[in-house]
């Protein structure tokens, strides 16, 4: 086995699960959606990204390409939830919230992408 496909591997599901769980909810409704979890996985989808700038295939551009669109989603989401939380008056409304998780969940396509390819990758390897 070896260990940097697993670490490698287990950086892309990881980024998907907790930017699916941050998803996951009422999109309008900001209890079910934990700001720490949000970070939790813009960090995990940053490591993601590094772990793919080894890769010099087609393959690994396309992989880095959907990483990228994440954590550019992802990043957007934070910035506007940090902008309505401590900078505008109002505070975090539902329509804000929507917004936020709208991004998220494009991020949350891009790790799909990212985890099909994989997984395709590693059937054709064994074939």
């Amino acid at each position: 086995m070896n260990m940097e496909k697993v670490v490698f591997a287990f950086f892309i599901v990881f980024a998907l699960t907790l930017n699916f769980g941050f998803v996951l909810g009422d999109i309008s409704n900001p209890v079910h959606h934990n700001v720490y979890e949000l970070y939790a996985a813009i960090v995990v989808s940053i490591i993601a990204t590094v772990l793919k700038f080894g890769d010099r295939t087609h393959l690994g551009a396309v992989l880095l390409a959907t990483s990228l669109v994440a954590d550019l989603q992802l990043f957007a989401a934070a910035v506007i939830w940090a902008i309505v939380e401590q900078i505008s008056e109002t505070g975090l409304r539902p329509h804000d919230m929507a917004a936020i998780v709208s991004l998220a969940g494009g991020a949350v396509l891009a790790n799909v992408t990212s985890v099909v390819l994989l997984v395709t990758e590693t059937v054709m390897v064994r074939r």
